[in-house]
């Protein structure tokens, strides 16, 4: 019998770390995803975001992420792929990891972004959950370079960068909102990647790798 998972395998993911469940979000995940957001991910003063979806209002926000994860998926192509990852702690959704590619057969290379929501911040889970990301890009997709990027002030996302190795990768200019920001650009390589001492499990990642035609 034809089922969703062996028409989009991608929803079998699961990267697991010792607190962390990491899964391509669904369409019945998305209320707790927009219920995490509505709980706050930043600030007021300062937005993180290039683009300030965290600003609108409660009415709009929901429909807005559903119409991004529902795009995400919609465009989703071996060639040019974007995979966003809910996060679990405890059975509660709690944020979200993506992890995307444009050419990878050639480029091998992933770029990264995240949220959390603001009551479990400062727990180390973001940079549990890059960690996990990456260790799959590296070991199960055979990536060589993670990239990643955030606003030039944004040291918490920037320390999670520097703690796990990545290395300053140069600086531009960005509209951000109706403003301008410097975007501090990081990479990060097999070789300079200060690994976690845990053990990243995987599970779904044939399925995956064929979809995305990995070798």
């Amino acid at each position: 019998m034809t089922t969703i998972s062996s028409i989009w395998p991608l929803f079998d993911l699961r990267l697991t770390t010792p607190r962390l469940e990491l899964r391509p979000i669904s369409d019945q995940d998305i209320p707790a995803a927009v219920d995490a957001a509505r709980s706050g991910i930043h600030d007021a003063a300062r937005n993180p975001f290039s683009t300030p979806w965290t600003e609108l209002p409660d009415d709009e926000l929901g429909s807005n992420m559903a119409r991004w994860y529902w795009r995400c998926r919609g465009e989703f192509t071996p060639e040019n792929w974007t995979l966003l990852l809910g996060i679990w702690h405890e059975g509660q959704f709690i944020g979200c990891q993506d992890v995307g590619a444009k050419d990878f057969a050639v480029l091998k290379t992933v770029t990264t972004g995240s949220w959390l929501k603001q009551p479990v911040q400062g727990r180390g889970f973001g940079r549990e959950m890059r960690a996990a990301v990456v260790l799959w890009a590296f070991d199960w997709l055979g990536a060589e370079v993670a990239e990643s990027e955030a606003a030039a002030w944004n040291s918490p996302s920037l320390g999670v960068s520097r703690s796990l190795g990545y290395e300053l990768n140069g600086t531009t200019r960005k509209a951000w909102g109706t403003k301008v920001e410097t975007l501090q650009h990081v990479r990060l390589t097999p070789q300079t990647f200060n690994r976690p001492d845990w053990e990243l499990q995987v599970e779904g990642q044939e399925a995956v790798a064929k979809f995305l035609n990995v070798r």
